[in-house]
């Protein structure tokens, strides 16, 4: 492959799917990525938060941390009150990803920041995992353009350069749009879709001399291994369903699971 292209997997919002993400990590490879960058949002609600944690710090991944990953890092301090204000399932889940994550996974997520600015090959990328104006900011493909050029406009305020890309996820829906001289990028969800769709999602950014294109990406995965791993710990059969439906928990729960 020519020194001036590269390709590039994006991904984020594994959720402790570790049959998703590689499925995903294989799939990338097969294309020959040069590089992972994951938005975040690690664990929650899969089997698997200490060895998605593990696998993720690979040398050739470049994370930031997640809302949910902050949410359950701050787990011990806000039990108490979480047990009043939150549904029982989200604070058995936030529980669950903190008491079966190591010391050095813990540590690991608690270095990471909030973003990341990357500068390769004359262009800059600004790595998030809601947008540059919160990590709980819910960008979707209908998010008016006023917005987007809004958030485009905070970012290069804050980092004083104009960004060609902004990558992120949260919202769970993958999409890719080009705002003025900004493409957004949202991965969609490797672990945790909630569009009716289980497979997994993530996109590979792929540039080549001048040209900066974006495919994305559906996979199927082994969701009987997260479903059987589920239930093997004993888990909410919820979080089951969520994995084989595509579904957030508030719709599953909304079916009556």
């Amino acid at each position: 492959m020519p020194a001036a292209e590269l390709k590039i997997a994006l991904l984020g919002d594994v959720h402790a799917n570790l049959p998703a993400l590689e499925a995903v990590i294989a799939h990338a490879n097969s294309l020959e990525v040069e590089a992972f960058w994951n938005i975040g949002d690690f664990v929650g609600y899969g089997a698997f938060p200490n060895q998605v944690v593990e696998r993720m710090r690979k040398k050739n991944f470049v994370n930031i941390v997640g809302n949910y990953d902050l949410k359950v890092l701050k787990f011990p301090k806000k039990h108490k009150k979480w047990r009043d204000s939150k549904h029982p399932l989200k604070w058995l889940a936030f529980k669950w990803a903190y008491d079966n994550l190591s010391k050095q996974s813990r540590g690991y997520l608690g270095s990471l920041p909030l973003k990341r600015d990357l500068a390769i090959g004359g262009r800059r990328f600004l790595l998030v995992h809601g947008s540059p104006a919160s990590n709980e900011d819910l960008l979707e493909p209908a998010t008016p353009e006023d917005r987007l050029r809004e958030l485009s406009r905070l970012a290069e305020g804050a980092y004083g350069v104009a960004f060609d890309a902004i990558i992120f996820g949260h919202s769970h829906q993958a999409f890719t749009r080009q705002v003025g001289r900004t493409t957004f990028i949202n991965t969609g969800s490797v672990g945790r879709p909630d569009d009716g769709n289980p497979r997994a999602a993530y996109a590979i950014l792929h540039l080549a001399g001048d040209s900066m294109q974006v495919s994305h990406y559906r996979l199927d995965y082994e969701i009987d291994r997260a479903v059987v791993e589920i239930r093997r710990k004993s888990l909410p059969e919820a979080f089951a369903e969520m994995i084989i439906q595509g579904r957030d928990l508030e719709s599953i729960l909304a079916r009556g699971i």
